[in-house]
């Protein structure tokens, strides 16, 4: 079967006196039946070319499948008089939100089912189905929650009465998702999008009302930002923080008065970055604890404005730590911080004044690890639950006394069949870039796959947005791992791996560094025989897509496989179209295109723009029509214009999910089934024949 074609109907758009070409600009007509058509006549070539891995791609699915306990609970979290938890049920797709009495066992006679995913889902009827808001009110007796239902990130907001386990008739359809309760359960603030999906306005609805009677209570003007509600540890204030990827602004409303008046924290400054929480101490002592970077480049803590101090003056805020977020507790502060590479969670020693005394670090096992803060949600609690994981060690949740230190593994993941910790092996490796820079890598391998340059990798990356990939355990990559397959993380500038320098220095007039630093990443692999030069894949989704592309077009002989899942690719066309989703909000992130500096350099690297006449590696591209994020369009364009000028190599494969949006299919089932399609794309493609 041939590959689809798009018949080219070239259009140029000058710029700047500058004249680009695109053949393929009209696949972003999402109402056309020949858009249509032709995205399934991709997905249909897609499914032909890939038919001999049938047998594979089943065999993976039951392999991640028979590693999963299917029927399984989450560790409950105590909130008020109640313990909250999901379950899932094996052969069904979504989880089963309940609770039960605080402090009673598992027996089926005190559990309350607060909502099923399953039926939400069934009711809906289509193929998606994606659960957003997810807040119980501080009485416990309402419960506020929200779905999508076509991938697009527009939610459908209801409420449900928890002592009658009844829907109210109370329905706000069209909203961003996030909702915020008064204390007193009887209003409820949420935000709806402008046609650009950025969540601009904040509204509040009164129980038991009609919606024509909610009041605008704030519209965010600024394109360039947008909207997000929370509560303080406390519970006693709601939170309204308006962002920039630069800058932040955070408006207070005393939960107690939802008709009352707002107060802004701080007003916005550009470059300044700032989140707050409320804290009472044991002494009833209020303060407000904040971390910023207005001279802290990497965040530093705060109380009430000014850096936080031991007794003997000096600052609670280590500068060589990246200071990511902080959890408050009666008599404690938990910092999550980065520091070398890796995450750590420092904890605060508080009097009963709110006052530190002295601090320490957790410590952990694995040399390479992955720790977070989770589910902290209760001031008075005197332990602090985290989850650790690494690339050999299933995710665990934990609890330690925050006095005494003493740790308890609450759960483990357990993973079923033949694993063992033991059978594989992480390290840290370090390679050089261009320019000097140490890059960091993660990799893992089975005990068993030899070092000696024959060894198929993969090599996953990201690097934009100070978003961290750090290295966790995969139950899906256990099934390339036993067939001998190496898997990195270049953790490479643009991300957050490394503190806010990483970050910088990885976008604007820096961004190619983040393209650079994945090749010297592939090099050193290569170099240290961890893999074979032959044998080497790459990866990336969404921005990280477009690191994928932007590789290839620099070094397309470096990979023998790609994978780009909702690949970023046709970044100047979309920067230079203010009336698509986040483009506003996006030139905090990659510059403005209507600035020549930032056209020519976007224009440099955009891997559209720079397709080659060469030969490309075998490729699998994947794309959501209902993408609000990374438009369909992108990624089918790209891969027309590979196909038409690529001298050879591999098949180039697009996958349009028809009734997704960015994150694919929705269901567990259906994403272990996409998984191990990508899996039998890239063990065929590097000639893995035989597990371990």
């Amino acid at each position: 079967m041939s590959a689809p074609i798009a018949t080219p109907r070239p259009v140029e758009t000058t710029v700047h006196g500058d004249t680009r070409i695109d053949e393929y600009g009209w696949l972003r007509d999402k109402e056309s039946s020949e858009v249509l058509d032709h995205l399934r006549a991709e997905n249909q070539y897609t499914q032909q070319m890939q038919a001999h891995l049938d047998e594979l791609r089943e065999t993976i699915f039951q392999e991640i499948k028979g590693r999963v306990l299917e029927t399984d609970l989450s560790v409950p979290v105590s909130k008020g008089p109640w313990d909250y938890y999901g379950r899932t049920v094996e052969g069904q797709q979504y989880a089963i939100h309940c609770r039960r009495p605080r402090g009673s066992d598992e027996s089926a006679e005190t559990e309350q089912v607060l909502l099923d995913e399953n039926a939400l889902a069934s009711d809906a009827g289509g193929d998606f189905f994606a659960l957003g808001t997810f807040e119980v009110s501080p009485d416990h007796q309402r419960l506020a929650y929200a779905f999508d239902t076509e991938g697009d990130e527009i939610y459908q907001l209801r409420f449900r009465d928890l002592l009658s386990n009844e829907d109210l008739e109370d329905a706000i359809d069209e909203t961003a998702g996030g909702i915020a309760w008064s204390t007193k359960a009887d209003h409820v603030f949420y935000l709806i999008h402008d046609e650009s999906m950025r969540p601009y306005q904040l509204w509040r609805h009164a129980l038991g009302t009609e919606n024509a009677d909610d009041s605008l209570v704030y519209e965010e003007t600024d394109e360039r930002f947008f909207l997000g509600l929370s509560t303080t540890a406390t519970d006693r204030f709601i939170l309204l923080t308006c962002g920039s990827q630069i800058t932040t602004e955070i408006h207070v409303l005393a939960a107690d008065d939802p008709l009352g008046a707002w107060r802004i924290v701080q007003l916005r400054v550009s470059g300044i970055e700032y989140g707050v929480d409320h804290h009472v101490a044991g002494d009833s002592t209020e303060r407000w604890f904040g971390i910023t970077n207005d001279d802290a480049e990497n965040f530093r803590l705060e109380v009430d404005g000014s850096p936080l101090l031991f007794a003997d003056g000096q600052q609670v805020t280590d500068a060589a730590a990246k200071l990511d977020a902080f959890d408050i507790f009666r008599s404690h502060i938990a910092l999550y911080e980065r520091s070398e590479g890796l995450e750590r969670i420092r904890i605060i020693n508080l009097d009963g004044a709110g006052r530190p005394t002295s601090d320490r670090v957790l410590a952990h096992d694995d040399p390479v690890h992955s720790v977070w803060g989770t589910s902290n949600v209760e001031i008075d609690s005197p332990v602090i639950r985290f989850g650790y994981t690494s690339m050999t060690t299933p995710s665990g949740t934990y609890e330690e006394n925050l006095a005494t230190g003493e740790r308890v593994l609450r759960k483990q993941q357990p993973v079923l069949g033949d694993f063992e910790t033991t059978n594989y092996v992480s390290e840290r490796l370090w390679a050089t870039a261009a320019d000097g820079a140490r890059v960091p890598i993660s990799v893992v391998r089975h005990v068993n796959t030899l070092l000696d340059g024959t060894a198929p990798g993969v090599l996953y990356g990201y690097g934009s947005y100070e978003i961290s990939i750090d290295p966790t355990f995969s139950v899906a990559r256990l099934s390339l791992l036993d067939r001998g397959f190496v898997f990195a993380i270049a953790h490479v500038r643009g991300g957050g791996e490394m503190g806010r320098h990483w970050y910088l220095d990885g976008k604007f007039l820096k961004k190619r560094n983040t393209f650079s630093d994945f090749l010297a990443c592939a090099d050193h692999l290569v170099e240290t025989r961890t893999v074979a030069p032959d044998r080497l894949a790459c990866r990336g989704g969404s921005a990280g897509g477009l690191l994928v592309g932007a590789a290839l077009n620099l070094a397309p002989s470096r990979f023998r496989a790609a994978v780009a899942e909702v690949p970023f690719v046709d970044s100047l066309t979309t920067m230079l179209d203010d009336s698509l989703p986040l483009t506003e909000i996006e030139k905090d992130e990659w510059g403005d295109p209507n600035d020549l500096e930032f056209y020519a350099y976007m224009k440099s690297y955009a891997p559209f723009e720079n397709v080659a006449e060469t030969k490309y590696p075998s490729m699998l591209v994947t794309a959501g029509l209902n993408d609000p994020r990374v438009s369909y369009w992108e990624p089918a364009k790209w891969v027309q214009r590979l196909r038409a000028r690529s001298t050879g190599g591999g098949p180039i494969l697009l996958k349009t999910e028809m009734d997704a949006g960015h994150g694919g299919p929705s269901g567990r089932y259906d994403g272990w089934r996409d998984e191990a399609a990508v899996l039998a794309f890239l063990v065929d493609a590097l000639s893995v024949r035989e597990k371990h």
